[in-house]
């Protein structure tokens, strides 16, 4: 099987390529997977699309880079959150979100070309800012690495909509329904056609009210 093709829930895979490059252009951090010597690592890196290239930089002397210029090969994932589907039962709450991946090998990009890569990068983290700042200097330049791939090998998954339930829990007077995170921070949805005798329970309007409400981690379950 490719590894581009969803092995769990199918019907959440898109091949929508414009939907791709929304959630790469929205996002600042993708986290780089690749193959060491002493196993698999993960890092996080800043990322930049122009076009049909993804680009990565850091430090000359970046490890993963560094096996990345020799031929490595590597897995860039990135997420967007959208909110939490809050079910009647915690097996079928979930996350609503976007996730894709890309797959391949990234390239040095030219030397003639890096300037105008760290460029890229700059307007993507702070749009505006190269016109305010000075150029790099040549030692600058030197210490750092940009690398571009093609996105060619690319799976995109969307978790959206509401909470399936199981008929009992439906039948059930819980509530349920999502709360917004990106869109509209804090916004609680009922699901549709919950009994408006249903009311909103208290850690749901919690998690609405702000992540901070809830930002002491969970409850010590063995206590309940």
């Amino acid at each position: 099987m490719e590894r581009t093709q969803l092995t769990r829930e199918r019907h959440r895979a898109s091949r929508d390529r414009r939907a791709l490059y929304r959630l790469l252009d929205a996002q600042i951090v993708g986290h780089v997977g690749v193959t060491t010597s002493h196993g698999p690592l993960v890092v996080p890196t800043a990322i930049a699309r122009v076009g049909d290239q993804l680009l990565l930089h850091g430090s000359v002397a970046s490890g993963w880079m560094r096996l990345v210029k020799k031929g490595a090969a590597v897995a860039i994932e990135v997420t967007q959150v959208d909110g939490i589907i809050v079910a009647r039962s915690s097996f079928a709450s979930s996350i609503r979100y976007e996730s894709g991946v890309v797959f391949g090998t990234p390239e040095p990009v030219a030397e003639a070309d890096k300037l105008w890569a760290l460029r890229v990068i700059t307007e993507k983290l702070i749009p505006g800012r190269s016109r305010e700042i000075r150029l790099p200097t040549a030692k600058e330049l030197a210490q750092t690495m940009v690398l571009t791939m093609e996105i060619e090998e690319w799976s995109l998954k969307v978790s959206e909509g509401w909470p399936e339930d199981a008929p009992d829990d439906v039948a059930s007077d819980k509530w349920a329904g999502v709360v917004l995170h990106q869109q509209a921070p804090g916004l609680i949805c009922d699901m549709p056609g919950l009994p408006a005798t249903i009311a909103v329970p208290p850690s749901v309007r919690a998690l609405a009210a702000g992540w901070d409400s809830v930002s002491q981690g969970p409850p010590d379950l063995r206590s309940m």
